[in-house]
């Protein structure tokens, strides 16, 4: 092989070596033994409707919810103070893991690029 050829090979196993570590970082998150719950928390503030009540005059009625999609719809669940704890972990745990998957899909997109390179460079003619 040609000496640029072999500093090339020699650079994408240095990529591919980086790229498996970030793996390995990224789905330790898959690992974990944590319930997930999907969604998001959130505070809404909305009006009840009622004609004399206060929301109607701008002070509007307050609480945390939980919301995700399911079927191409928004669903809401309002939280009962005593599960907002539980339900924010979960839901940050949630989004962890997606953002870690999304890595992960990245990541095997840039080591099959690499392993197509590697592929070339090493390839010759019969």
């Amino acid at each position: 092989m040609q000496g640029k050829k072999l500093h090339n090979l020699s650079r994408l196993r240095q990529a591919l070596r980086r790229l498996l570590q970030d793996l390995e970082r990224s789905l330790e998150v898959a690992f974990g033994r944590s319930s997930l719950v999907k969604g998001n928390v959130y505070e809404m503030a909305r009006k009840c409707g009622k004609p004399n009540c206060v929301c109607t005059r701008g002070g509007l009625h307050r609480s945390k919810v939980l919301s995700w999609s399911e079927g191409g719809k928004t669903r809401l669940f309002s939280i009962p103070p005593e599960r907002l704890g539980e339900l924010q972990g979960k839901s940050e745990e949630y989004l962890r893991f997606r953002r870690a998957r999304a890595r992960v899909t990245e990541i095997c997109r840039e080591i099959l690029a690499v392993l197509d390179q590697m592929e070339s460079l090493r390839r010759e003619e019969p």
